[in-house]
């Protein structure tokens, strides 16, 4: 390394060698000047040459003038319309001349008032004297024509259009000889004036680098010194102190300054990340309150608080946490219920708005410790708002005022519990839905079979009355009454039966509807968190693609919950489908490898897929429904899998139901084995009951629903087989599908074996090879075509927009069915329309219609997008006119693949 004299002189050379190249720039500046010199000569020719235009254009109005003129006379004298001609050229060229001449004077006020007056002469010419004569010959009233003739006031105009036009050229003439002069002089004065400039530059320029390069490297060293002790030793906590009053102390200052905000920037990352990991970990309403305002207590140094949350059932903010405050509902500590608007803390929270409080009165409130009691000197009154909507307010009292990066992170802290309270008050409320739901299932089945039981009990003593008809007579009216009993007991028993039938129907439009309401928020969370793992502008940390990739897992968990309470309440309600066709059991080793691999890889479990050589090749079932009950059973044994491994084995066995009704003799099963936990045997039949797991302490170890075995096992029974379990306590589980070996004749070609492998064959290197190639293909075909998204969600927009820019294409969008309609009428280069089905007002049923039966543009290909995934839903917007359909959320990927089928290539 230099030492420090042969730096300084480093600095200094350098200092003067940047004068020195300085003084090479003005020369060279010097030269191009004079050059400029030159080219403002060649611009005074180039205003002669306007000027020239300019007496071009005015010459070429008069010819248009004389031209009326005689052709006016010509046709008033002969009646010929030959002499119209040049009198209707002259009229229609003489105001495009006029347009080409006005732009050109515009900068002369005096010309342009000229040049007007001129035009007023030339359209009172064309009033009073050309078109009328003409018109007067047109009608054959040529004694009018002879008598305006004898007077001729049109002569007088064209005089005075003569005498304007002339005076206009002299003074443009007069214009042009004073700009070349003047340009001449100034050429002149400026190189002059350069020269001189030039010399002086030079002599300052040689003293500056002389004072600079003494006064700047002494003080610059001391900076630099100072700089790196902070950086040797990594303390944030040292300053630089710079004695003398110029650049160098700015400069200083300016890296004490960065340094005060590095330092409080990380703070507040720190203090955010922390709150939001404990935020996740709570699922309790009341907890999480009293943590997040503990937490904020000692961060701020908060003296008082309270949170007020929103009930919504009786649409009042209750207090639930106070801070230092008494639990009593006592008046030291406010109101324990505040309505919307009552209130500095109601009146935040109808206006969504942060309200500080300077300067408290003594008798606001106290701030009491064992030593005594004081008041606050500050007070803050924020909302938690998710989504417009304000969930809880938060009342903050202290002793000092914060600072400004204070209120910037409670800002961002309160996003955070938004977040986590809305998710904690949603999870709620779902839950307690449910439960009524199935309390009213359970109520209404329980009065189902009492009704039944009295059906029963009077058709008992029906027949015993048919056994004592020697009684007949005497019982007859009894007998009647009895009748009319049990006809009012089947008509209550249909009621209720209907009732049932009722609050089945209700639940699964409440599952529908709720799977609506959260697939349209999941929608745009999950392809803008996976924008944000593929990091395309590389602006995000390791540790931020963490926390997104945490988000974007999260979101798929919640995804994957609601599928699952989507297809349980289909096997519920019967409404669940199969399909047979027919399955090649080649290809599923490979396939259950590629869905696996990876977990297996991160949990350090060993995965593997047997097939027996007695197993078929190609059999028929529901491939779909098959795959996700394997998966399901997979996933199961990687979840309750910490250590060993992982199997899955494929065979031909004998039906061990034969005593039921199952006509096969033969099945396939297929066996999931583990080395996991274990089951123990009471706990065995409860694995496939709804919502359930073995014991409560795994469902909050392991997570999940508890349905994915229920499902599993419903979907196994439509599919004509059944799922067993064998199972011991801490030695793992065998869970066994059971499927009809059925073997029908079919037309569909097998594949040959090969082929149907891609996910074990492939390796890393070729994916990535085969990923970029797809990528290049699609953004080839969608490059400048016009994609018009349409939602009412602007988060669906906004995650749409930004996940389709890498194919450069022309993004439209839209809010509503109308703007749809507008933009499609407008812009006929659409080329996809991806429109979502449920908006307000005018929805994407009815905007189909529209768009095919009344615009008539059949061949317009547009992709549905619902949150709402039933079958019946697809098939009604297919039937609507959409071309394709997509449920929420969707992959963008699938959106980007089947874009690219639809679109129709370029013409030309």
């Amino acid at each position: 390394m230099l030492n420090k004299q042969a730096r300084s002189l480093n600095i200094r050379g350098k200092i003067a060698l940047g004068y020195i190249v300085i003084l090479v720039m003005l020369g060279l500046f010097l030269i191009i000047v004079s050059n400029r010199i030159t080219d403002l000569e060649k611009e005074t020719v180039y205003l002669s040459d306007h000027d020239i235009k300019i007496h071009e254009l005015t010459y070429q109005i008069e010819k248009n003038v004389l031209d009326m003129e005689t052709g006016q006379r010509g046709y008033a004298l002969t009646g010929n319309n030959t002499y119209l001609e040049p009198f209707n050229d002259g009229l229609s060229e003489w105001d495009v001349n006029y347009s080409k001449l006005k732009p050109l004077i515009a900068d002369n006020p005096e010309q342009v008032q000229n040049l007007d007056n001129i035009k007023a002469d030339i359209e009172k010419w064309v009033t009073v004297a050309g078109q009328y004569v003409v018109n007067l010959k047109k009608n054959g009233r040529d004694a009018e024509v002879a008598a305006f003739f004898q007077d001729d006031s049109g002569k007088i105009i064209i005089d005075s259009i003569r005498t304007q036009s002339d005076y206009f050229r002299d003074k443009e003439r007069a214009l042009t000889s004073e700009r070349i002069k003047s340009l001449k002089n100034g050429n002149h004065k400026l190189i002059n004036t350069m020269y001189i400039l030039w010399a002086l530059v030079a002599l300052l320029a040689y003293l500056i680098t002389h004072l600079l390069s003494s006064s700047i490297v002494r003080p610059l060293q001391q900076v630099i010194q100072a700089i790196n002790s902070i950086a040797a030793g990594g303390n944030m906590s040292e300053r630089i102190k710079v004695r003398t009053l110029d650049e160098v102390y700015d400069l200083g200052e300016a890296t004490n300054g960065l340094l005060d905000k590095v330092q409080q920037d990380q703070w507040s990352a720190e203090q955010l990340a922390k709150m939001s990991l404990i935020l996740q970990e709570t699922t309790d309403l009341s907890v999480m309150c009293q943590i997040f305002m503990n937490k904020l207590s000692k961060i701020f140094e908060i003296q008082y608080s309270a949170i007020y949350v929103l009930n919504h059932e009786e649409e009042v903010y209750k207090r639930m946490y106070a801070y230092a405050g008494s639990s009593d509902k006592d008046a030291s500590f406010g109101a324990d219920r505040i309505q919307p608007g009552e209130g500095l803390v109601g009146q935040s929270a109808l206006d969504k708005s942060v309200k500080f409080i300077e300067n408290l009165p003594e008798d606001y409130i106290s701030i009491n410790s064992g030593l005594g009691r004081t008041a606050p000197r500050f007070a803050v009154i924020a909302p938690v708002i998710f989504e417009n909507k304000t969930l809880a307010v938060l009342e903050i009292a202290s002793l000092t005022k914060w600072a400004p990066y204070h209120l910037k992170l409670l800002e961002e802290l309160l996003k955070t519990m938004s977040v986590s309270l809305n998710s904690v008050i949603t999870r709620s409320e779902i839950q307690s839905l449910y439960h009524d739901s199935q309390v009213m299932n359970e109520e209404l089945q329980v009065q189902s079979e009492e009704l039944q039981v009295q059906s029963e009990e009077l058709q008992v003593q029906a027949e015993e009355l048919q056994n004592h008809t020697n009684e007949l007579l005497v019982l007859n009216r009894e007998l009647e009454i009895q009748k009319s009993v049990a006809e009012n007991a089947a008509v209550e028993l249909d009621r209720y039966n209907k009732q049932l039938e009722l609050s089945s129907r209700y639940k699964s439009e409440f599952l529908a509807n709720m799977s609506h309401e959260l697939r349209t928020p999941l929608n745009s969370m999950l392809i803008l968190s996976q924008l944000l793992i593929e990091n395309r502008s590389n602006t995000l940390s390791e540790e931020e693609l963490g926390y997104v990739s945490v988000i974007h897992s999260s979101g798929s968990d919640l995804l994957a919950m609601i599928n699952d309470i989507l297809d349980f309440s289909k096997v519920e309600a019967g409404k669940m489908q199969v399909e047979m066709d027919a399955v090649n059991l080649t290809e599923l080793p490979a396939l259950l490898t590629g869905y696996f691999d990876k977990t297996a890889a991160k949990r350090s479990l060993e995965f593997s897929v047997q097939v027996e050589e007695d197993v078929p090749d190609l059999f028929f079932t529901d491939e779909m429904r098959m795959h996700q009950i394997l998966r399901n059973l997979l996933s199961n044994a990687f979840k309750f899998t910490e250590h060993g491994f992982v199997q899955v084995k494929i065979s031909c066995a004998e039906n061990p139901f034969a005593v039921q009704d199952y006509q096969q003799e033969r099945m396939l099963a297929f066996a999931v084995i583990d080395s996991g936990i274990g089951i123990s045997e009471a706990n065995r039949e409860l694995v496939f009951e709804a919502f359930r797991q073995a014991d409560g302490t795994t469902a909050r170890k392991y997570g999940g629903t508890g349905l994915g075995l229920s499902i599993s096992l419903q979907l196994a029974r439509l599919l004509g087989g059944h799922i067993t379990l064998q199972s011991e306590e801490g030695k793992g589980s065998t869970f066994t599908l059971y499927l009809p070996y059925l073997q029908e004749e079919t037309d569909i070609p097998l594949i040959p074996l090969g082929a149907l492998s891609p996910v074990a064959a492939a390796s890393e290197q070729a994916s990535a090879l085969n990923e970029k190639i797809m990528f290049e293909k699609e953004h080839r075909k969608l490059h400048g075509r016009t994609v018009l998204i349409v939602d009412d969600d602007s988060r669906n927009i906004f995650a749409l927009q930004n996940g389709l820019a890498p194919y450069d294409m022309n993004i439209l969008t839209a809010q509503t069915g109308f703007e749809c309609l507008q933009i499609v009428r407008e812009q006929p280069e659409v080329d996809i329309v991806l429109l979502d089905i449920m908006m307000p007002n005018l929805d994407g049923y009815d905007t189909l219609s529209i768009i095919r039966e009344e615009l008539l543009l059949t061949e317009l290909p547009i992709i549905a997008v619902s949150a709402k995934t039933m079958k019946e839903d697809r098939e009604k917007c297919l039937a609507a006119g959409a071309t394709d359909f997509m449920s929420k959320p969707v992959i963008l990927q699938d959106v980007v693949t089947r874009m690219c089928r639809l679109i129709r290539p370029a013409e030309g």
